[in-house]
């Protein structure tokens, strides 16, 4: 039996990596962005509610620009992402600017979301059968279940030609269960992919299949609760840094799993990911969704 699963889409970087909506760059032929193909997969997967985490100052422009074309075909619910969302006792740090970091902005969605979902960035293309894998892995869990999932790709389905890139590099034990994650910068050098650890550990080699999340996460409402525990930890930890630090999902599912609290499963898929990590990527990312509109997987005017 079916049962309500919500997408939640991280948007409220959006405006600030690309200087505004206005400067997102159409890549479909019909000037469809990456976030309208995620929600098209998203509903014909089965998901029946979208959630899209925003500025509030983006929300008039973000509305017209995206909301219009995708509210007619499935519910959507607007939430802020707010610096002044903090745990009781605590204030905003005089000159802090930027965002709290995903786990933040998964945190402000709390009274919104109330079953199993879906967690994506809004300017990542992911491909259809990792909605359809995603879909399917929520629709059985227990709603009040720790066991949660992620979509895991190959890492040579999710580089680039032009640079190095951010990935979470993933140790997967032989029942695909995640183990760690180690978040790295990660490239091509004469042929050989190399991941370099942001935390500064040396680099290493990986096998082109080796697993990659790119933050497409599959929760109960259960996290909600995690997130509110260790939000007052992060933030005591990083009182010397209090101006740029940010509170994210991959090393809050990092400690959980340390400490047995929840269990992440990784689900495998063949898609391959898009992303304008650079400027040069946006032809690449256009021929792709061009050569998958030829393919028919989708039509050229895509909310006709």
């Amino acid at each position: 039996m079916k049962k309500d699963i919500t997408l939640v889409i991280l948007a409220a970087g959006m405006g600030s990596r690309f200087g505004g909506l206005k400067q997102i760059e159409p890549m479909g032929p019909n000037g469809e962005f990456i976030i309208d193909y995620s929600v098209h997969d998203a509903i014909k997967a089965g998901f029946n509610k979208i959630v899209f985490i925003i500025k509030k100052e983006n929300y008039s422009l973000f509305k017209e620009t995206i909301g219009k074309r995708v509210e007619k075909h499935i519910e959507v619910v607007y939430v802020f992402q707010e610096l002044t969302y903090l745990p009781k006792g605590y204030s905003l740090p005089f000159d802090r600017v930027k965002p709290w970091g995903t786990a933040h902005a998964l945190l402000c969605s709390k009274d919104y979301v109330h079953e199993p979902f879906a967690m994506i960035n809004a300017d990542d293309f992911y491909g259809s059968d990792a909605f359809i894998k995603a879909y399917d892995f929520l629709n059985k869990i227990d709603i009040n279940s720790n066991d949660y999932g992620m979509i895991g790709y190959k890492v040579n389905n999710t580089l680039t030609e032009n640079g190095s890139v951010k990935r979470g590099v993933c140790v997967v034990d032989h029942n695909d269960y995640l183990e760690k994650v180690t978040e790295s910068k990660v490239e091509k050098i004469d042929g050989v992919i190399v991941a370099s650890p942001l935390n500064g550990d040396n680099p290493f080699e990986v096998d082109k299949d080796t697993t990659v999340s790119m933050n497409f996460l599959l929760f109960t409402p259960t996290i909600f609760n995690y997130l509110e525990e260790l939000f007052p930890k992060f933030l005591d930890n990083n009182k010397n840094n209090e101006l740029i630090s940010e509170y994210l999902i991959p090393e809050v599912l990092g400690e959980l799993i340390i400490e047995k609290k929840a269990t992440t499963k990784v689900i495998k898929t063949t898609a391959n990911w898009y992303g304008v990590t650079y400027k040069e990527d946006t032809p690449t990312v256009k021929k792709a969704i061009n050569d998958l509109i030829l393919n028919g997987e989708y039509t050229d005017n895509l909310w006709n």
